[in-house]
């Protein structure tokens, strides 16, 4: 058999956590010295760090370059460290296999493991049963992880890795304080109506910065502000398991306002930027159809549209900026209304209801902390631990699901009682925020028609329909 004269080296290791290679770096050094003591000459080296060989889910470009190199007939030996560096697959070795039999490849040496001679039967049974025992190791490995996550999330812990959470310190427990204040802030006016892109677009002025130190996008605030993590609750494959071991951010119900806010968005199927303050808040006099906001040239004016999309009467139209100071300046007063003040001390509901709901679901979370510390002490198994959850778990997502609808009041949130001082400040809030107020206090007006035209907005063509 004669000498190969261009042979591959292949290195792979699969968890590289600090980054500096030095466990490829080793492989590499032990190949080529296997390469000298055999005389081999090698020609390329190809390298895959950090990739895993044993569940197939990742590709591996280096591995797949060097079989691509050795079936083109540029490569007529490989060199690697163990046959668990090559793969931990019995399917993928056998792919490897047919790649070199059909290229003629008769050289295929390990530096550790065994020295198998794939020239014979007997060495492809070796090599077979080496990689057999290597994707045992790898599942059993794999089974020891889980169960140590599992019992990590179950105690309440944090998770691995080296990427601090937004708000949290390098030991993911304890509050950076400046950032954890960004969080409750966003928060809060995000549940009382201002947009995502709003609040990205003042996280940019602030200088507000990403762990990663890059400008914030809608969807890395959204899943900020949605995360177990940030309401003091452990998550663990896609679930809730319990109470987390830090302290909470924002309150478990604040995060259920959040999903609540999105969920509603959604489905309303809001995309683009708010452009009039009483949009869906107008009925048309005459038909009671939802008036429309138009823009004609420089003017903004809300319509009753007749077309077939709309089904309104197409009768009635009015200027939009002294309907909408009419509107804002009603709005401002009521909030200073001993009759505002005491609908909203007297209502039954939601209030009592979200008492109620809120006492269910802390006793049904106190259960399910109970059985997590029933787990991490081996009181119970796995099997036992997930059965006694899943009737509670159903029942803390159907109140969630219930206290999540009760959202309407939280834009009124510190200011009922403080109409004057805030209409000082109204110019400086973003229209998602004033169509917030606006709505939680009036449900609708009806517009009625203009007696005679060009004449200003009549204030008895309003009626002003208060929901509380």
């Amino acid at each position: 058999m004669s000498q190969p004269s261009s042979v591959a080296v292949y290195a792979r290791i699969s968890s590289d956590q600090d980054g500096t290679a030095l466990g490829v770096t080793r492989q590499l050094q032990d190949c080529r010295e296997l390469a000298h003591r055999l005389g081999f000459t090698v020609a390329e080296e190809y390298v895959d760090n950090d990739l895993s060989a044993f569940t197939g889910k990742k590709r591996r470009p280096e591995y797949e370059r060097m079989l691509t190199d050795l079936a083109d007939g540029m490569r007529d030996a490989v060199i690697v460290y163990h046959v668990d560096r090559l793969t931990r697959r019995p399917i993928e070795l056998e792919q490897f296999l047919d790649t070199i039999t059909t290229a003629k490849v008769r050289h295929v040496r390990f530096v550790a493991g065994a020295d198998v001679n794939i020239a014979n039967g007997d060495g492809l049974m070796v090599l077979r049963m080496m990689a057999a025992v290597a994707a045992n190791e790898s599942d059993s490995k794999s089974r020891r992880v889980k169960r140590k996550l599992d019992e990590v999330a179950a105690a309440g812990m944090p998770h691995g890795g080296s990427r601090r959470p937004f708000g949290f310190e390098d030991d993911k427990i304890t509050h950076r304080r400046d950032e954890a204040d960004v969080i409750r802030t966003v928060t809060a006016r995000y549940i009382a109506g201002e947009s995502l892109r709003s609040l990205t677009m003042w996280m940019e002025d602030q200088g507000i910065k990403s762990v990663f130190d890059k400008p914030w996008r809608t969807g890395t605030l959204r899943d900020m502000m949605t995360a177990a993590r940030t309401a003091g609750l452990r998550a663990h494959r896609g679930e809730i398991v319990g109470p987390a071991a830090w302290k909470p951010i924002i309150t478990p119900e604040d995060r259920l306002r959040v999903l609540a806010v999105i969920a509603n968005r959604q489905n309303t199927n809001r995309r683009t930027p708010r452009t009039s303050l009483l949009t869906g808040l107008l009925k048309c006099g005459r038909c009671q159809h939802t008036l429309y906001a138009s823009r004609r040239e420089q003017k903004r004016r809300y319509v009753c549209m007749s077309y077939p999309d709309h089904g309104g009467c197409g009768h009635l139209t009015v200027v939009a900026d002294p309907l909408e100071d009419l509107v804002q300046a009603a709005v401002l007063y009521r909030l200073d209304t001993p009759q505002l003040a005491d609908a909203l001390a007297g209502r039954n509901s939601p209030d009592v209801e979200t008492a109620a709901l809120s006492d269910a679901l802390a006793k049904d979370r106190e259960q399910l902390e109970e059985l997590a510390g029933m787990y991490a002490e081996r009181e119970i198994g796995r099997n036992e631990w997930i059965t006694a959850r899943q009737p509670i778990d159903a029942r803390v997502k159907d109140l969630e699901r219930r206290l999540s609808r009760i959202t309407r009041n939280d834009a009124l949130s510190g200011i009922v009682g403080n109409g004057a001082a805030l209409a000082g400040q109204w110019a400086d809030l973003n229209l998602s925020r004033q169509h917030a107020i606006v709505r939680a206090v009036l449900d609708h007006a009806v517009i009625a028609p203009a007696e005679r035209r060009g004449a200003g907005l009549d204030p008895n063509r309003v009626d002003l329909v208060w929901r509380i």
